[in-house]
């Protein structure tokens, strides 16, 4: 996340001579607030609020992949706060570590890929289909999140492109928090085929909500929206789609032998 703040004419910080954060910079601010809002509000139930209450009983992998998760929207939240006081300098030497905590986050994220389903299948409470379908959801955020996060590195030293892409590589990883958003959720109770056509539209504009709000404060201040951010929501939009053939024979002829191979 090595966003670089871009100096005024007369070098000075993107701190406004006044003191206050530059609309810019508290617009980046808000927007991460806002996703970790959402992360917030979909593992509540699940997850943070038992934790609250110190009951959460999770095998570790479970609960060092939420660790690192969360400190995932917690870098994210410091970088987007260093550029915009303009300490650029620390902020590029942070993007260094987040170049490797985000590595971190797919390969955690891969394993638990894995594990869940095959947690899952060894409680008894999934069938082999049903852990073979889940699987291609997570892959599915994991695929995402990693091309993002790869196109953020390369495009590292060109701020603009960089900041939109790291904010679509993190939308990516709110796929799985919006599913637990409890009015989401209950939107695929006893849906399936065609008929998840509709909750994954309206899933679908809460989860791309951050990206479409960056376009829109793109066109206000711009007054033409940036094309990392048209390719980064019309990349999440299609991926999105895997939820219709989660149960198809094409991808569980995929996802049964991959399940069976680490079993």
């Amino acid at each position: 996340m090595q966003t670089v703040a871009m100096p005024s004419a007369a070098g000075t910080s993107e701190r406004s001579l006044t003191g206050h954060l530059p609309v810019r910079g508290r617009f980046y601010v808000g927007i991460a607030l806002f996703m970790t809002a959402i992360v917030v509000a979909g593992f509540w139930p699940s997850y943070f609020g038992p934790l609250f209450h110190g009951n959460v009983a999770r095998p570790w992998v479970i609960q060092l992949h939420g660790l690192v998760f969360v400190g995932w929207m917690a870098l994210l939240l410091a970088q987007v706060g260093l550029v915009s006081r303009g300490r650029t300098r620390l902020h590029r030497k942070l993007g260094t570590f987040g170049i490797v905590y985000g590595c971190l986050v797919l390969a955690m994220g891969l394993v638990v890929s894995f594990a869940a389903p095959l947690l899952h299948l060894a409680a008894g409470e999934w069938d082999m289909d049903g852990a073979a379908g889940f699987l291609l959801v997570p892959l599915g955020d994991m695929t995402l999140f990693g091309t993002f996060f790869g196109a953020a590195i390369v495009y590292r030293r060109q701020p603009e492109i960089h900041k939109r892409l790291i904010l679509t590589a993190t939308t990516a990883l709110l796929f799985a928090a919006v599913g637990r958003i409890p009015f989401i959720e209950s939107l695929y109770l006893g849906v399936s085929g065609t008929s998840l056509i509709k909750p994954l539209f309206i899933s679908d504009l809460v989860w791309l909500s951050p990206l479409l709000v960056g376009m829109g404060y793109d066109w206000i201040t711009r007054r033409r929206v940036h094309p990392a951010y048209v390719i980064g929501t019309m990349g999440l939009l299609i991926g999105s789609a895997r939820i219709l053939f989660t149960q198809s024979e094409s991808w569980l002829r995929i996802g049964r032998p991959l399940l069976k191979a680490l079993m």
